[in-house]
């Protein structure tokens, strides 16, 4: 789609709201509260970006790009140079981090530009009823994007700012507090989402009730060991040796097999493809622990083999 920009606004320290709306005032494609669009920029960059609107709103989606301290040329790209009026291409939406309407009740934390898919599940919650807290972690209040809005629900909110605080927020008390049923969200900086992941698990929640989505790859975890090895294309019929140093979808374009993307970090799963045989070395950040289990699919920009072989339908 081409959509224009109709507004910008600052909504905290460093993010920057974006409305975008079809130029001749025709809905949008409807979206589930949580979901994300790819945006590409005139320079030629695509990200992708949550949206933080109501999804009963088919008029607009609005957007909050925190701008990267070691920005690849998206942020600041967006932060320096978009104006109200300019064209911009997006993709429909797509959905891997969603509400689980079902659920009893929905606790989300939200660590910084983390907020941006947690907003528009908070909106549904209210619009439907639906019991929910949030817990709201960031830096300084002058940091805390849509604050404005979320003190309208200072009953539902639990906001931990650090200068104001000493310590991280106390995520275990906020999860042993939950009543049964209740389901967990969490979007933000890596080690926040893992200490969710953690907590819930030595408080004994359900793990299919423990939902995240993470913005940026772990560039300080360390990497493990990478080995060569060939894959097979079932119904292409090529094959091909993957290097130490390639991924699967830098090799496959090398050689014309061009196959969806977006992110190549392993956190979208635009690349994902089937895996027919083979084991895979799952390096991605959304596979679910059952997924990675399964063996039924990889994403081909991150992830490797555990064995000489991988064989793909493709």
């Amino acid at each position: 789609m081409e959509l224009v920009i109709t507004s910008l606004r600052l909504e905290a320290d460093g993010v920057l709201g974006v409305e975008l709306r079809d130029r001749d005032g025709e809905k949008l494609p409807e979206f589930a509260p949580g979901a994300h669009i790819d945006v590409t920029f005139p320079n030629g960059l695509t990200r992708q970006y949550s949206i933080s609107s109501s999804a009963s709103d088919r008029a607009r989606y609005w957007l909050g790009i925190g701008r990267a301290k070691n920005s690849r040329g998206g942020s600041s790209y967006a932060h320096e140079k978009l104006r109200i009026g300019d064209s911009l291409q997006v993709s429909e939406p797509r959905s891997l981090f969603g509400l689980e309407e079902d659920a009893v009740g929905h606790l989300f934390v939200a660590g910084g530009i983390g907020i941006t898919p947690i907003l528009s599940m908070i909106f549904r919650c209210v619009e439907r009823g639906y019991p929910w807290r949030l817990l709201y972690c960031v830096r300084s209040r002058r940091s805390a994007a849509y604050l404005e809005v979320l003190e309208e629900y200072e009953d539902h909110l639990l906001l931990h700012a650090d200068e104001e605080h000493e310590g991280k927020a106390d995520v275990a008390a906020a999860l042993s507090s939950l009543p049964p049923g209740w389901h967990v969200y969490t979007c933000g900086p890596g080690a926040m989402i893992d200490a969710v992941r953690g907590e819930a698990k030595s408080a004994g929640k359900d793990g299919n009730a423990i939902h995240w989505e993470r913005f940026f790859a772990d560039t300080a975890a360390p990497a493990a060991p990478v080995h060569e090895f060939n894959v097979r294309l079932l119904r292409h019929g090529g094959s091909f040796a993957i290097p130490e140093n390639r991924s699967i979808l830098e090799v496959l374009e090398e050689n014309g097999v061009c196959l969806p993307y977006s992110c190549r970090e392993g956190l979208c799963r635009s690349c994902e493809v089937q895996l027919v045989s083979g084991e895979a070395e799952h390096r991605d950040y959304v596979l679910s622990e059952e997924e990675r289990y399964s063996n039924h699919s990889i994403l081909i920009c991150v992830s490797r083999a555990r064995c000489s072989e991988l064989v793909l339908d493709v």
